[in-house]
């Protein structure tokens, strides 16, 4: 039985990394870093599956600085991957800062930008890389990076990299990164089959640490949900609760789409009740950093976002997620609302969903195995009605959702035109009701 983990200083990390974990102000270890960094330090590989914003980031990047300590060389000695630009910045970030104090080089690598400047770094010399695997692969291709000297191969929110399609990529880098003496993992916060194949071709008899079941939430987030009938009551709703509430200081609203997204900056840019700011993959790099850095700083009360972007939020204090759509991909759900209730702080998160999202919202229900309170809306709220084309939009869906489970559904439309057939069917004319006497004498 190992020593119980009760303090930073347990796990015996030199002082360079426990003067930067003081400035931070992390007071004590989560469940996921208590589980990860002894058996990360001890050299296994390893999967991990943690809730977002269970402190997964530094259960891997401070093994990481331990390893390579110092500057050495000019070729990387750790390779991070994640699936988006946000994530890679926001991990790269974290480096940074819990290694203030080791003279350690590190970049971020990502597309939607020109590779100049990237390029221009990594000639200087780099330890550690933190990379989207599409930036990664095009700059080695090129010969901008040599891989021989790779001693620790980490893939961050797993589950995203094979619902983004970066399978290949990935399969790529393996082939290219020299396997001798690697140290590998693999973290995530649900673990699909899919993810689990990965598994079994990246890591060596890997220690699989599960610090809460999968597709929890944290037990620090009070969920909440609402039954909206249409998007301009879902607007008023949002613009409602904004007007009324202070407590909601810093909120994220997540939409399915780039249109929805833009459309609930425009609304809440008019109503004037605070500073918003919208990210989703339409916007310029340059746009998106700059959005996050002034919600960061609480220059501004609200982001709005899709779901891509979800993965790189990594904010302290977001008071409140509201879920402007129901996410269609269940896992969502779990990282969208682990952007709140982080660090053992408490957070809040809110779904609207109509009379079609009703079935995803009993599907996530399902997958994180724990009930969803559902409010009344306020009665001082004006509900708007619903458009016929809105309306014929929800019913299509609930009719698709309905012969997803049940293949013989013919759908409300197809019934209620079978109704229709039998009341019109004629009925039968004299001539033929006599013959139909003469015939049963």
């Amino acid at each position: 039985m190992g020593k119980e983990i009760n303090n930073f200083e347990d796990f015996k990390l030199n002082r360079q990394l426990l003067n930067a974990i003081a400035d931070l102000e992390y007071k004590e270890p989560t469940d996921i870093q208590k589980k990860v960094i002894p058996i990360t330090l001890s050299g296994h590989d390893v999967m991990g599956v943690a809730p977002t914003g269970t402190g997964k980031t530094a259960a891997f990047v401070l093994p990481i600085l331990m390893k390579v300590k110092y500057a050495q060389g000019s070729d990387p000695r750790c390779l991070i991957f994640a699936p988006t630009k946000e994530l890679v910045l926001q991990i790269e970030r974290n480096v940074k800062e819990l290694g203030a104090y080791c003279d350690l080089r590190s970049i971020a690598l990502y597309g939607g930008i020109g590779p100049k400047a990237q390029i221009a770094a990594l000639e200087v010399g780099v330890d550690i890389i933190v990379a989207t695997p599409g930036r990664f692969m095009e700059l080695y291709l090129k010969k901008h990076i040599t891989t021989k000297l790779v001693q620790t191969l980490v893939l961050d929110e797993a589950d995203r990299m094979m619902d983004m399609g970066f399978m290949p990529q990935l399969r790529k880098i393996l082939e290219v990164i020299p396997h001798k003496k690697r140290q590998n993992l693999l973290f995530s916060a649900t673990m699909p089959a899919k993810v689990v194949a990965l598994s079994e071709e990246f890591l060596e008899f890997p220690e699989v640490i599960e610090a809460a079941p999968q597709a929890t939430a944290a037990k620090t987030i009070k969920q909440v949900w609402y039954k909206v009938p249409n998007v301009k009551t879902k607007v008023n709703f949002i613009s409602w609760l904004l007007e009324t509430d202070a407590s909601l200081s810093k909120v994220i609203l997540f939409t399915r789409t780039k249109a929805n997204a833009d459309y609930l900056f425009k609304c809440i840019s008019r109503k004037r009740i605070g500073e918003v700011r919208v990210i989703h993959s339409n916007k310029g790099q340059n746009s998106r950093i700059n959005a996050m850095e002034e919600f960061r700083t609480e220059a501004v009360r609200v982001l709005v976002s899709t779901d891509v972007s979800s993965r790189g939020i990594d904010v302290p204090d977001v008071s409140h997620v509201i879920n402007f759509d129901v996410p269609v991909v269940y896992e969502d759900y779990v990282h969208r609302i682990g952007r709140t209730g982080r660090a053992f702080k408490a957070g809040k998160s809110i779904t609207l969903a109509n009379e079609a999202e009703i079935f995803h919202v009993k599907k996530i229900e399902q997958l994180i195995n724990e009930y969803i309170p559902l409010k009344e809306l306020p009665l001082a709220l004006e509900i708007a009605p619903t458009p016929n084309k809105e309306r014929q939009i929800y019913m299509r869906e609930i009719d698709r959702l309905k012969r997803l489970e049940n293949p013989d559904f013919k759908g409300a439309f197809h019934e209620k035109k079978q109704k229709n057939k039998k009341g019109l069917e004629p009925k039968p004319s004299k001539d033929n009701r006599s013959r139909s006497r003469r015939k049963k004498r």
